[in-house]
């Protein structure tokens, strides 16, 4: 992982990389997915203790900046939120990058984050989570909502409305495991789309940890969510095998 960091996050690439970000017609390149994960990549670089981050954090910097311009520049204008299953969705990248956000203090991308998250999301009701998944989704649209919104208001109105949003999570962990959200089914591991559902298992399992976190112990609704993110984390890993390309590349 080390050798790879090196080889890839040198002045030269990183100064590519922005030549290319900001070259005319690249304004929806990667957004918002990739310059999520691009952010991540930027938090963990300046949180690590592992040789050369520093150094590494430092010179990725310009391409970090290029991407926070990017996505000021573009939240503003966005009217409705994006609620599909895969790269395009808005809720799952909003929760990396508000955590990008809090982690570098960066209080005006947060505000406009956090604004937005309520706009689209504090009057939703009944997400039909029977209707997921789509057949090619890495990303649950209703979870990943839920999981945004528990970042943006404190733990006694998120229970209050994610009974609304979500009633159908159990009220008891001795219900079904997956009877209220099966597991995605894979039926061609080597068809790179339908290997999507291997990573919806691993995301929803992330996803309902994190709705289970603020939720304080003795609701009802938190053992049955940490049974189901077991039982679909389990499915996910099983499929970390590299064996093929089409999840190998990603799914670890």
């Amino acid at each position: 992982a080390l050798k790879a960091l090196h080889a890839n996050i040198t002045p030269e690439h990183i100064a590519g990389e922005v030549t290319y970000l900001n070259a005319p017609g690249r304004e929806t390149f990667e957004r918002p997915y990739g310059l999520a994960w691009l952010l991540q990549l930027a938090q963990e670089l300046r949180e690590s203790n592992t040789p050369d981050a520093q150094k590494l954090s430092k010179t990725l910097e310009p391409l970090e900046q290029a991407v926070v311009v990017r996505l000021n520049a573009w939240l503003p204008k966005l009217a409705y939120p994006i609620r599909e299953g895969e790269h395009a969705q808005t809720a799952f990248a909003f929760g990396l990058i508000l955590d990008y956000a809090r982690s570098q203090r960066n209080t005006a991308l947060e505000k406009v984050l956090v604004g937005k998250i309520k706009e689209f999301h504090v009057k939703d009701r009944g997400c039909p989570l029977s209707y997921e998944p789509s057949g090619q989704d890495f990303l649950s649209p209703c979870l990943a909502e839920a999981d945004v919104m528990r970042r943006v208001i404190g733990p006694a109105e998120f229970s209050v409305w994610l009974s609304g949003f979500l009633p159908q999570i159990p009220s008891s962990a001795k219900a079904p495991q997956t009877a209220w959200l099966p597991i995605g089914v894979v039926t061609d591991k080597s068809d790179g789309k339908l290997a999507h559902l291997d990573g919806l298992n691993l995301s929803r399992a992330w996803m309902l940890e994190g709705i289970a976190s603020v939720l304080p112990d003795t609701d009802p609704r938190k053992k049955a969510l940490l049974a189901t993110a077991k039982a679909h984390a389990d499915s996910g890993l099983a499929s970390v095998t590299g064996e093929h390309y089409e999840g190998g590349h990603w799914l670890g």
